[in-house]
């Protein structure tokens, strides 16, 4: 893993702009594009964030070595 990857993101509570290292984050990979989503915490309020991830924020956190995990549909 990269320890110099970096990355901007905003809380979603306390609406702080944070800088991360990629470690910080972590990568859900759906079935779907609105299943798809990474997620950090933040440092300035402690709220665990989760935003949508699109093809290109996806590639970013991939290629800088985030830790990926992909999910599956519920067996009905």
């Amino acid at each position: 893993m990269s320890d110099s990857a970096r990355f901007k993101v905003y809380c979603s509570d306390c609406r702080e702009k944070v800088e991360l290292p990629a470690a910080a984050f972590r990568l859900a990979l759906g079935a779907t594009r609105e299943r798809t989503f990474y997620s950090f915490t933040c440092p300035a309020c402690g709220a665990a964030v989760r935003k949508p991830a699109g093809e290109k924020i996806v590639a970013a956190l991939t290629g800088a070595g985030v830790s990926t995990m992909r999910l599956v549909p519920a067996e009905g």
